[in-house]
């Protein structure tokens, strides 16, 4: 049977910690907690589970929090655990069958990681593999009959076992603030972290938010980078500029971004835009394109939920504009009164997508 040290990093996590710990401790060889900086009852609770609890001064670097931890692991295999997570009954038992015949081989263990739909997320999926346990230690091994080289790539399991995230809140302004500094201290994203800034500005920003990362994704668009990127910048500067009320710049941007394929993002942006000014009729055609003809690149919110909730407003408003003319078009009240029942059941019925896998 495999051995696993449960490495956890921690900060303020009084209200969640036991949850989380309850549902694995006991799958566990030992439990490492690395406390970033508490001042609530988070070491107290910990101490009941473990007495390998150490200090990490906080240093706006989750990697740097998470090797440490790591280095404290003496196990066969790592699973890392954030508190707001839990694993049900039915999932410990895939869990504890896992442990029991995991072949030494297995290098990582993904796990179908599931939040809640009462519970925002910057997902576009409520469910989407991650990997999870990690084998401390890897052997290099020589393949290939001729030619011979070392495997580079490790192996890698797709398991069933499903973890619940149950977050107390989301953690934007933190990451916000995170994501400035790397930028100002390395004048550069990795892809994964630029993309992820944008997703969480998209979903969580406001327009602070956004004056503070305009500069940055202007600087990224100005370097000639490749289309996809592009349209990452395009879309959250498009954001930018149009709570800024810089219609200048949120049009000139916007029209350059029609040159490529259209995306849902922009088109959302493009019918809020004319919701503001309250050409319904124009916004009418921004969101359906958003909804229906479009796929997003970053929140999927954009190509589903959020331009649905749009053309509810847009017809609300055409039907109360058609009911006060005199005399009242009865034939234009049917066709807004059909739109205005068909968009909102629409909104209310639209859900994530169950696995992005």
């Amino acid at each position: 049977m495999a051995t696993i040290s449960l490495c956890m990093i921690v900060k303020n996590e009084e209200a969640v910690l036991a949850r989380c710990l309850d549902s694995i401790a006991d799958l566990m060889d030992e439990i490492i907690i690395v406390d970033t900086g508490s001042s609530d009852r988070t070491r107290e609770i910990a101490s009941r589970y473990t007495d390998q609890i150490y200090d990490f001064p906080w240093n706006n670097d989750f990697s740097a929090a998470r090797n440490f931890s790591f280095s404290k692991a003496g196990m066969e295999y790592i699973y890392t655990a954030d508190a707001d997570e839990l694993l049900d009954s039915f999932n410990r038992e895939r869990f504890a069958r896992l442990k029991s015949v995991l072949l030494p081989e297995i290098e990582i263990v993904q796990m179908k990681y599931i939040t809640e739909s009462s519970f925002d997320t910057v997902l576009n999926a409520h469910k989407e593999y991650r990997p999870k346990l990690f084998k401390r230690l890897r052997t290099f091994t020589w393949v290939d009959p001729i030619h011979e080289t070392v495997r580079l790539n490790p192996v890698v399991f797709d398991s069933d076992i499903e973890i619940i995230h149950r977050p107390q809140a989301l953690h934007s302004k933190r990451d916000f603030s995170i994501f400035v500094k790397t930028f100002n201290h390395d004048g550069r994203f990795s892809p994964k972290i630029r993309n992820m800034y944008a997703r969480e500005l998209l979903k969580t920003g406001d327009s602070g938010d956004f004056a503070d990362a305009k500069n940055i994704f202007l600087d990224i668009l100005h370097s000639n980078p490749p289309e996809d990127v592009m349209k990452e910048c395009a879309c959250v500067l498009a954001r930018a500029y149009r709570l800024e009320d810089d219609k200048n710049e949120f049009f000139k941007l916007t029209i350059k971004d029609m040159l490529t394929t259209p995306c849902s993002e922009i088109c959302y942006e493009l019918g809020s835009y004319f919701l503001s000014e309250k050409d319904y009729i124009e916004a009418d055609l921004w969101f359906y394109n958003a909804a229906y003809e479009t796929e997003s690149i970053l929140d999927i919110r954009t190509s589903g939920i959020l331009p649905l909730q749009g053309l509810t407003e847009c017809y609300d408003h055409l039907l109360e504009e058609a009911k006060s003319q005199i005399p009242s078009d009865s034939f234009l009240v049917s066709q807004y009164e059909e739109s205005l029942e068909h968009y909102r059941a629409e909104a209310n019925n639209w859900k994530l997508p169950q696995e992005q896998l």
